[in-house]
């Protein structure tokens, strides 16, 4: 008959465990962490800017020493909504930050009012994947502080697992912005994240794909508009007011439906982009990396 374990063993197991994490040496404690609960950072962390995120990230905010991998659709581009308040939080301290083979021409019309001043930013035009990945490696070993975003449109999981050893030794923040497409793909990123634009007016949703806790189902709402665009959005955005019914527009519908049927959809992408609106004729206009004036 086999014996099951009696009830007093087991406190008295759990208690010897507590033992042995409380003498483990503290760079072994901070890499250990159970599956129930959040996880630490191995590193120093930054603040996200937006409380409700920094609640689910590992240690309460972006981790350094440590690849960071931002999925979104390939239209969508809002990773300076996500990123811009912890970019300028490091920027304020002296860090530079580096843009390595961006989709389109950084806009300094754009990144002023995020915080970014022109001699911080260092912009590597990097157009095929080695070019980009040999680029965000030398400047992972820089010994500097930075902020480092790469767009990586193909990336191996070798390629990632060679980007996230050079990132443990950065004192900085590493993003890597990859399409959703790379979701089901393998990744060495400890901690990754699906940044989708919600439906109007809801500017984000984030949902933690990978991180050291339990898993994450539910997507965080972000309220945040690009700091050059605030001025400007009542103008465009949609009123409270009920509409007044019109001919093709039934009385009964609900107000959102009648809103959305009496104007015209104003997509996300248009807002990210000022001088699509009209609104931005100072300077040059922004033009893709390797576009024809």
């Amino acid at each position: 008959m086999p014996l099951s374990p009696s009830s007093s063993a087991l406190p008295s197991a759990t208690a010897a465990i507590r033992q042995l994490e409380a003498d483990l040496p503290a760079h072994v404690a901070r890499s250990m962490w159970r599956g129930q609960d959040l996880g630490g950072a191995q590193g120093d962390t930054v603040s996200s800017g937006f409380a409700e995120l920094d609640a689910e990230l590992p240690g309460g905010g972006w981790p350094g020493q440590s690849l960071i991998e931002i999925l979104q659709p390939v239209h969508h581009q809002a990773e300076w909504r996500l990123l811009s308040p912890a970019v300028a939080m490091l920027l304020q301290q002296g860090a530079r930050l580096l843009l390595v083979g961006p989709p389109h021409t950084p806009g300094l019309q754009g990144l002023v009012p995020e915080g970014v001043k022109p001699q911080q930013l260092v912009w590597v035009q990097a157009h095929t994947a080695a070019e980009r990945l040999w680029a965000a490696e030398q400047a992972l070993k820089a010994e500097c502080l930075s902020v480092i975003l790469v767009w990586l449109p193909q990336a191996r999981p070798e390629q990632l697992r060679r980007l996230q050893a050079c990132a443990s030794r950065h004192a900085g923040l590493c993003f890597v912005i990859r399409p959703l497409a790379a979701q089901a793909d393998a990744s060495a990123a400890p901690l990754r994240l699906r940044l989708d634009l919600g439906a109007w007016p809801v500017p984000m949703q984030v949902q933690v794909l990978k991180r050291r806790g339990p898993l994450h189902t539910r997507p965080i709402v972000l309220a945040r508009w690009p700091a050059g665009l605030r001025p400007l959005l009542p103008a465009v955005l949609p009123t409270v007011t009920p509409p007044v019914p019109r001919p093709g527009v039934p009385a009964g519908l609900p107000a959102t439906v009648a809103s959305a049927t009496s104007r015209p959809a104003l997509a996300h992408a248009l807002l990210d982009r000022p001088d699509s609106l009209g609104l931005a004729d100072r300077g040059a206009p922004v033009r893709a990396a390797g576009a024809q004036p």
